[in-house]
């Protein structure tokens, strides 16, 4: 398996948990401890902890240190192997659109 498909794979493993989801749409406008992201999600620190680790491994989120507090923040490069993958969807699909829609646009005006 390549680097890129074992990539695509944790990112949409690590996704596929909705409290992970949870977790990227807490931090995805900024830097939050684990502690305040279980009170906003109303989950345990040790849960959240968990499943802030398989995110991080996914290179999902990225964690530094301010004090003694531990801030998690979504990594916005983690996120582009998914969107990578169905980007590649899209000119095909378009392309299906504007044909389709071309072909109406020739039967009306026949």
């Amino acid at each position: 398996m390549s680097d890129a498909a074992a990539d695509l794979d944790r990112t949409f493993q690590a996704l596929a948990e909705p409290n992970r989801r949870a977790i990227l749409s807490t931090v995805r406008n900024g830097r939050f401890a684990v502690g305040e992201i279980a009170a906003e999600l109303g989950l345990s620190q040790q849960i959240v902890s968990h499943h802030l680790k398989v995110l991080r491994a996914a290179g999902l989120v990225s964690g530094s240190r301010s004090g003694t507090r531990h801030l998690f923040a979504v990594r916005v490069e983690g996120l582009a192997v998914g969107k990578g993958f169905f980007d590649d969807f899209w000119p095909e699909r378009l392309s299906a659109l504007k044909h389709a829609v071309e072909s109406s646009i020739r039967s009306s005006d026949g």
